[in-house]
C-alpha cells in the first residue's frame, strides 16, 4: 500500500491557494516565515476571523485565538462550563496558551494527521471558524463587556 506524503507548510499554502476557499474571496492567506513557518488565513466570511495553521511533524494543527484570560469575568465557571461543553464542537478543542507577550489566551483548535487530503483539510477550517463564533455566543457569559472592563 502506499504511503500518503505529509504536507510542508509551503506545500499547503500552494495548495490552499488553488481551493474554492480562497479562489471565491472567502478566505485570504498570507505565508509566515520564520523558523517554524506558519499559515495565517483571514476568513472573509467570518468578519476577517484569522486563523494560523502549523504543519509539524505528523500533525497539522489549525487554530484560532478566542480571547485573553484577562477578558473572562469568572474564570473557574468559565473554566467549568468549558470542559463540561467544549464537546459539542465539533472537530475543535479549547486550549489555554502563553503567547508571546507573556500573558495566557484560550484557543480553539483542531489536529489532523499530516498527510491528510486537502478536502478535509479545508473542511477543519471552516468548521474551526464556524466553531469561533459558536463559542463566542455560548461563552459570552463569561466575558467582560466593553464598560465592564473600562470600568
Amino acid at each position: 500500500m502506499e504511503k500518503t506524503p505529509m504536507w510542508t507548510t509551503l506545500q499547503l499554502h500552494d495548495a490552499l491557494q488553488k481551493t474554492d476557499l480562497l479562489e471565491s474571496g472567502r478566505a485570504n492567506i498570507e505565508l509566515i516565515e520564520g523558523a517554524e513557518p506558519a499559515l495565517l488565513l483571514e476568513m472573509t466570511e467570518f468578519g476577517d476571523l484569522p486563523i494560523f495553521i502549523t504543519v509539524s511533524g505528523e500533525q497539522i494543527i489549525v487554530e484560532s485565538v478566542l480571547w485573553s484570560h484577562e477578558d473572562v469575568n469568572d474564570l473557574p465557571g468559565f473554566n467549568e462550563a468549558v470542559l463540561r461543553t467544549h464537546k459539542y464542537f465539533p472537530l475543535s478543542t479549547i486550549s489555554l496558551d502563553k503567547l508571546s507577550d507573556g500573558k495566557d489566551y484560550y484557543h480553539m483548535f483542531g489536529a489532523l494527521s499530516s498527510t491528510s487530503l486537502l478536502s478535509n483539510v479545508v473542511f477543519e477550517i471552516e468548521v474551526l471558524a464556524s466553531n469561533v463564533l459558536q463559542a463566542t455566543e455560548a461563552y459570552s457569559e463569561f466575558l467582560y463587556t466593553t464598560k465592564e472592563a473600562k470600568a
